[in-house]
Parts: C-alpha cells; sequence; structure tokens
C-alpha cells in the first residue's frame, strides 16, 4: 500500500494523535471516504496516498451525498471531541476546545465565536468584539437552535481537505468534532469547491434535516473559521468576521 508520511518536528502536542483519531471517527459506511492511518507518532502521521484526479460533477454530487450520511453518524454531544478520543483536538495548530454542551448555540457562543475572538481581539478591535458579544448573546439565548442533533463534522472542510481520487472524493486534515451540518457546509461556501452548487444540491437532497432556511444561516457558521482565520493569518479577515457576525445582530444596536 502507497504511503504518504507528514512530518512535524514542531507539531503541537498530540496533533497526529487528533488527526488520527478524527479520520477514523470519519470513516462511517456509506459516508465519505477518508484516507486511512497507517501509523501516528508524536512527530508523524502515515497514510494512505491519494493520487488526484479531476472532479467531475457526478463526483461532486456524490461526495454531496455521502458527506450528509457521515454528518447523520452523529456525535456525542454539540463540541464533542471523536469517540473514544480524550486528547487535545485542533484547528490547525491552534488548540480547539471540545467540551460537550447540551445546546448547538452555547456551544458555538463559548467554544467557537467567544474563544476565538478574544484571540483576534487586537484585530478586531472594540466595534468587532462589541459584535461577537452581540452575537454571543443570541446564541447563548437559542436563538438560532433547531431541531439537529450533534452531526459529525469534519471541521475544517475547505477545498484543499478534498481530495478527488479514481474512486471519488477522500477527505483529509480534520478538525472532527460534534457540531452543526451547516458548519462544514459553510466552510465549503466560504472558500469554494470545484462543483459546490452540484455538492450542496445533492447534500440537500439526502439530509431532510436541514432547516428550511439554511442558505440565509451559512455565513452564521462562516463566523467561526473567520475568526480563526484572523488568529492565524492577521487583520484581514477580521473585517468579513465582523461583517458575517452582524448579518445576525438584530435590535438597536450601535457600535
Amino acid at each position: 500500500m502507497d504511503a504518504w508520511v507528514k512530518r512535524r518536528d514542531g507539531a503541537p502536542p498530540g496533533l497526529f494523535a487528533a488527526e488520527a483519531a478524527g479520520l477514523r471517527w470519519l470513516q462511517v459506511p456509506g459516508g465519505t471516504d477518508v484516507v486511512q492511518v497507517l501509523d501516528v507518532t508524536e512527530r508523524t502521521i502515515s497514510l494512505t496516498r491519494v493520487t488526484p484526479v479531476t472532479p467531475t460533477r457526478a463526483a461532486a454530487e456524490a461526495f454531496g451525498e455521502s458527506l450528509a450520511r457521515t454528518h447523520s453518524a452523529g456525535a456525542a454531544a454539540f463540541g464533542a471531541s471523536p469517540d473514544g478520543f480524550n486528547g487535545q483536538c485542533y484547528i490547525a495548530d491552534l488548540p480547539l476546545p471540545t467540551t460537550p454542551e447540551p445546546a448547538w448555540g452555547v456551544f458555538y457562543a463559548k467554544q467557537r465565536v467567544l474563544h476565538f475572538a478574544a484571540q483576534a481581539a487586537a484585530e478586531l478591535g472594540a466595534p468587532g468584539l462589541k459584535v461577537m458579544h452581540a452575537l454571543s448573546d443570541r446564541l447563548l439565548a437559542g436563538d438560532f437552535d433547531d431541531d439537529s442533533l450533534p452531526a459529525r463534522l469534519h471541521g475544517d472542510l475547505w477545498a484543499g481537505n478534498v481530495l478527488y481520487g479514481a474512486t471519488g472524493a477522500v477527505l483529509i486534515d480534520p478538525s472532527a468534532h460534534g457540531g452543526h451540518r451547516l458548519t462544514d457546509l459553510a466552510m465549503l461556501c466560504l472558500f469554494g469547491t470545484p462543483h459546490l452548487e452540484a455538492v450542496l444540491d445533492a447534500y440537500e437532497c439526502c439530509a431532510p434535516e436541514l432547516p428550511t432556511d439554511w442558505r440565509s444561516l451559512i455565513s452564521l457558521h462562516q463566523v467561526y473559521p473567520l475568526l480563526v482565520h484572523t488568529v492565524l493569518f492577521g487583520g484581514g479577515y477580521a473585517g468579513e468576521a465582523v461583517a458575517a457576525a452582524w448579518k445576525y445582530v438584530s435590535g438597536p444596536f450601535i457600535v
């Protein structure tokens, strides 16, 4: 079996263990395929190699359908780590909170919006932080909660982490956790992916759990990755994060 070895001498402690746990957790019957973990150490992870091909519309549709099934495999709670994994989770090199919460809004406010907004405070500035806190107030109040059960998320689903091989889409480099299925779709929409609308349409056909107004909520779920990018890459993303959050701040509000 052809292997690909990633090596990071300066990797954060447990980074590759978290990646391996996420990949194993995401491999569910009928779901999107993932690279197989062959070996993992503190500094390396060995994975099956994917020979890339140009994605077709049919392959993109199959990806959308299979991703819906991956999500529907579920998670123990919003914010939960992959089953059986008790170590530190990450998004890129940033430690990722994974405390189980009973409601999505509470989880998203505390462990995504407020957590990463605090790390990006200098780039956001006082007005931007005020918007994030106003959004979090609505999230904590349950204004965006629905009947969706926790989904099994890839968690870092931009196009670079979706490879197309001879058998279709294959997932790599997850930040796996339990969350709302829209969060993965929102990241696909944020950075684009081949045949995006085909992916989304196929997904929607296989996911009756989606809220009827789900497209209007995409920007809400993009606040998190935009904040992460602000922390990682600087203030260029701060304005985008604030603009996305602003759409969901209601009532009289002065920045």
